[in-house]
């Protein structure tokens, strides 16, 4: 019968081997004072051999003798700091086990947990019992790992017993395992006091009664920690599966624990193809880890380093992070595993499976790296909804005012209510979703006035809460057939060698930018069309008028990206955010809308609409926010997510003033406008010709063409219903500003029928035309870099004022500026500042 050991209240250093009591021993010796974990040591008057003077040496009496005797069986640990004076052997391998007693060599693993030297023979010695059980699993840790197989890491991983914490809600004391029981997730999350194994069941008195091992209460104290020889490397943890290409040990596993039977030269090769693991079950979306030689990738982290915000955050892990990355590396894992649950510290737990003393230490910094991961949004994120507060109640004594219901200003309210503070949300419109604004009007298919495309869903929060409501996103394809107003098809080797062409002018734009300071800019437009006649003149080459049409069909699509024209945008800095890590994989079509995910997180928060903010007075130690009726609310701290544009008009007064270096941001970025068409039709028309793409293009007769109507959308990809949108940009925004709906919308038709002019077709049953750019609440689409201005320009906008007025939007987003994404993530990102505050 297996039952769980180290029930008594002393430590394992504790026992020791009696002895007489002689005029030197205090009477007054305690357990407390000889156990090996204590503060404490016994001290003894060393005796001297040699007489005084004059005195001739007498015989050492029995009793002295005795004690020498004693003296010499007994060795302290040797190494500095240990406060083990009388260590015992937890291995207990060898016949001759020192136990509680004499050895010539005590190893210490950590400040409770020794094993002596008869013990270290019987696995180290080659003509031992135990040698081939070391020597077998150093070839597997050799094989798959890349620290020292050492003795010392053998005991570690293989002979230290486990400890595991009741799981009764009134206990909750570690219990010592024997060393033959193996701990599983399944066992520490059930496991009692008293709990007997091997399906023998046996009445007795409750074993929660009994004292804990009085080591387990050192082991939170920083000393313990520091006093620690080996890392703990975790076995079987969830983040094994994701980081198959790399090193166990280096990211935080034992290499014994390892499923991989690669060499270190397959290693090293698997190492170079940072292809990211399939794991079944999980969204091919997810992919919360770097591979080795992998870079670029958002929202991803390193799993053998710590970030900086990491480093300071747990200063204590600087030196040796391997259980920081080991628990930060689990719980990134389990939550990609499921994201549809709130990850706690008590799901955690039982999948920390790691021998000795130092599971008790990481259990315990779970709960710090735990709330760490979460204040930052890398977890517990999303639409989830939560019964209790996500973080820790120091983290509740704050009330925030957010102002806008867009994707950032929700994103940061459910992200605070989450962690336990009081959120107020203020809505100048009469509906939520600021720029997110979707239309079923044309037969109930979803077409998205504002956003409705996700560029890129690898580890894109849109794709996260996509996986948590279920909803579907529609995988957008790469084919984009360019047709001519006449009807015919553009030759695809046309279109290819125009692109490339294209993209060698940026290129050339993008070195010239190399040694430019931000005076010496120039508008993007005049500086596309100075390389390109550079290009012509020096090349010789001419290009065909259809050749010169698909060129501006690209630039269309430039201006598309931008939101503007490009003689406003900065050639230095147009794609200053292509610097960072970037979305990568799929581009897809919300064909539900994002309106489905932003009605979720604003599910529960307490929302005012039809209240525009006037001021905001941050002069005192509270905020106070008015609205236009009069109405005040007072909070702590003020989160304002407006569109740039109100911003620049001064829609909202501050008290005091905006920082200069603000409001001369704000000012140096453009709020760029790009406008839609949408139209039901009684059939299909296009399938035919077409073919099953999502979009075409539309290659414009003339450059002041340019931007009307270049690329149309087929908003049903179940081929069922007929809704087709476009997009008006550039110069072509300006040109439809005065022009009535029905006027835009027989333009476009206009269009269509020269693009499908070998056939018939119908005149729309219904359309829509967005108008953002007369929209009072918004006045633009999304931000660019205006001619002299800088990214930096993003990061000064998101400065907080005084710790009391935050700023959080597209806008506000120099990685993500002009998307959902980057508004949604501003949100979280002031969320988590405003909590650490």
């Amino acid at each position: 019968m297996l039952t769980d050991a180290g029930y008594t209240g002393n430590a394992a250093g504790v026992r020791r081997a009696k002895k007489s009591r002689t005029a030197m021993e205090s009477p007054g010796d305690s357990q407390s004072s000889l156990r090996s974990s204590g503060r404490q040591v016994n001290v003894r008057v060393k005796r001297c051999n040699n007489p005084p003077p004059g005195q001739t040496k007498r015989k050492a009496t029995d009793t002295e003798e005795e004690e020498d005797q004693s003296e010499k069986k007994y060795r302290k640990c040797e190494k500095a700091g240990c406060s083990a004076t009388y260590p015992v052997c937890f291995a207990s391998a060898s016949e001759r086990c020192a136990k509680n007693g004499y050895t010539s060599r005590w190893y210490h693993l950590s400040c409770g947990e020794h094993f002596c030297n008869e013990c270290f023979d019987h696995y180290y010695r080659s003509h031992k019992d135990g040698y081939e059980t070391y020597a077998s699993w150093k070839r597997v840790w050799t094989s798959n790992g890349k620290s020292e197989p050492s003795l010392k890491a053998f005991m570690a991983d293989q002979q230290l017993p486990y400890w595991v914490q009741c799981t009764k809600s009134d206990c909750g004391k570690w219990r010592q395992l024997t060393k033959d029981i193996q701990l599983t997730a399944s066992l520490a999350s059930t496991y009692r006091c008293g709990m007997k194994f091997n399906n023998v069941k046996t009445e007795g008195p409750d074993q929660c009664c009994l004292p804990e091992d009085l080591r387990v209460a050192e082991v939170i104290d920083s000393w313990w920690h520091s006093m620690l020889i080996l890392p703990p490397l975790f076995k079987d943890s969830p983040a094994s599966p994701f980081l198959t290409a790399y090193y166990p040990d280096c990211v935080g596993m034992s290499p014994s624990g390892s499923t991989s039977n690669l060499s270190h030269a397959e290693l090293r090769a698997e190492h170079c193809r940072a292809i990211p693991p399939q794991i079944p079950g999980l969204s091919p979306y997810f992919q919360p880890f770097y591979q080795p030689n992998e870079c670029g990738k958002a929202l991803c982290v390193r799993p053998d380093m710590m970030e900086l915000d990491e480093l300071y955050e747990f200063p204590e892990f600087s030196r040796d992070p391997t259980m920081y990355l080991a628990l930060r590396n689990l719980i990134l894992a389990y939550w990609h595993r499921d994201c549809k649950e709130v990850l706690t510290p008590q799901k955690c737990a039982p999948h920390i499976i790691v021998r000795g003393l130092v599971r008790v230490r990481c259990v315990q910094e779970m709960d710090r790296v735990l709330h760490f991961v979460t204040r930052k949004g890398l977890i517990n994120t999303g639409v989830l909804s939560v019964k209790r507060p996500l973080l820790p109640e120091r983290y509740h004594n704050k009330n925030v005012i957010v102002i806008g219901a867009g994707a950032s200003g929700l994103a940061a309210a459910r992200q605070l209510q989450n962690f336990g503070m009081q959120v107020v949300v203020l809505e100048a419109r009469e509906r939520i979703g600021g720029r997110v604004w979707d239309d079923t009007s044309l037969g109930g298919i979803t077409v998205g006035r504002g956003a409705q495309i996700v560029n890129g869903c690898v580890n894109n929060p849109i794709a996260l809460m996509s996986e948590q409501l279920n909803v579907k996103m529609h995988k957008l394809g790469e084919r984009c057939d360019l047709f001519q107003e006449g009807g015919s098809a553009t030759d695809p080797a046309i279109d290819k060698r125009m692109d490339f062409h294209f993209n060698a002018i940026l290129d050339v734009v993008s070195e010239w930018r190399k040694d430019k300071s931000q005076n010496q800019d120039a508008a993007l437009g005049e500086k596309i069309q100075e390389v390109y006649k550079t290009f012509l003149q020096e090349s010789g080459i001419q290009f065909s008028e259809l050749e010169e049409k698909v060129l501006q069909f690209h630039l269309s699509n430039l201006e598309y990206a931008c939101g503007s024209t490009l003689d406003q945008v900065s050639a230095r800095s147009w794609d200053h955010n292509e610097f960072f890590a970037q979305f990568s994989g799929d581009h897809t079509l919300l064909t539900g809308g994002y309106s489905s995910l932003l009605n979720k997180l604003a599910e529960g928060l307490d929302i005012h609409i039809k209240c525009p903010v006037q001021a905001i007075d941050y002069s005192g130690d509270a905020v106070i926010v008015t609205s236009s009726n009069g109405t005040q609310w007072t909070a702590q701290k003020v989160l304002v997510t407006v569109p740039l544009t109100l911003l620049q008009k001064n829609i909202i007064q501050f008290n005091p003033a905006l920082p200069e270096r603000k409001l001369k941001a704000i000012h140096s970025l453009g709020a760029g406008v790009i406008e839609k068409v949408a139209l039901q039709f009684p059939y299909r028309f296009w399938d035919s010709k077409i073919q099953g793409a999502d979009y075409f293009g539309h290659i414009p007769p003339s450059p002041d063409k340019r931007g009307m109507f270049s690329v149309f959308y087929d908003m049903d990809p179940q081929g069922k219903r007929s809704v087709l949108m476009s997009v008006i940009t550039g110069e072509a925004v300006t040109s439809i500003r005065d022009m009535e709906d029905k006027d835009v919308a027989n333009q476009c038709m206009k269009v269509l029928r020269e693009l499908f002019k070998e056939q018939e077709v119908p005149e729309p049953v219904k359309y829509f035309v967005t108008r953002w750019s007369r929209d009072v609440w918004s006045q633009m689409s999304y931000s660019f870099v205006k001619t002299g201005g800088s990214g930096e320009a993003y990061d000064m906008i998101a400065e907080d004022v005084q710790g009391k007025v935050f700023f959080a939007g597209e806008a506000t987003n120099r990685h993500f500026p002009q998307t959902v994404t980057g508004a949604y993530l501003s949100g979280v990102r002031e969320a988590s500042k405003i909590a650490a505050l």
